[in-house]
């Protein structure tokens, strides 16, 4: 099961790797990853960027209900995405320390370092679904390649 997991995401990759030859854009590609994720993965039910600016993360393209509009530093799973530099795998939010509820039907999450040219974080990717345990490692590398394929081009 997990290779067929790991399959979509690369049928993923593959899909946004043709739609970014339209554009060198980088928010346009950002808008065009959150919308095909959001829309090709069962369960999501929130998926956007989060950019650092100023010191704080400031929602950027995204897809779902309203989002949190800044995010105070160094508080909740964004910010621990970018804090740790690593992939932040929460199962279950309400157990998670410093959980910042944007969408109070949130159960699970996935954050994913967003780096840019210079490879430093520059933002983070960020899923959510009404489904607790909804993420896991497979999720990770997935996104990864996935996100992978943007950062080479910004």
């Amino acid at each position: 099961m997990p290779r067929d997991r790991l399959d979509r995401y690369q049928s993923l990759r593959d899909q946004l790797a043709e739609l970014l030859e339209q554009t060198s854009d980088p928010l346009a590609r950002r808008a065009t990853l959150v919308a095909l994720l959001h829309h090709k993965l069962p369960g999501v039910s929130w998926t956007g960027f989060y950019m650092l600016r100023g010191g704080k993360l400031v929602v950027d393209v995204y897809q779902g209900p309203l989002a949190c509009l800044v995010l105070e530093p160094h508080q909740g799973v964004c910010w621990a995405g970018v804090d740790q530099g690593e992939p932040i795998i929460v199962p279950d939010v309400e157990a998670y320390p410093g959980h910042i509820p944007c969408d109070a039907r949130t159960r699970s999450e996935i954050v994913m370092p967003h780096r840019g040219p210079d490879d430093a974080v520059i933002g983070v990717l960020d899923l959510d679904s009404h489904k607790p345990g909804r993420f896991d490692d497979i999720d990770a590398r997935g996104l990864a390649l996935v996100l992978a394929l943007l950062e080479t081009r910004e």
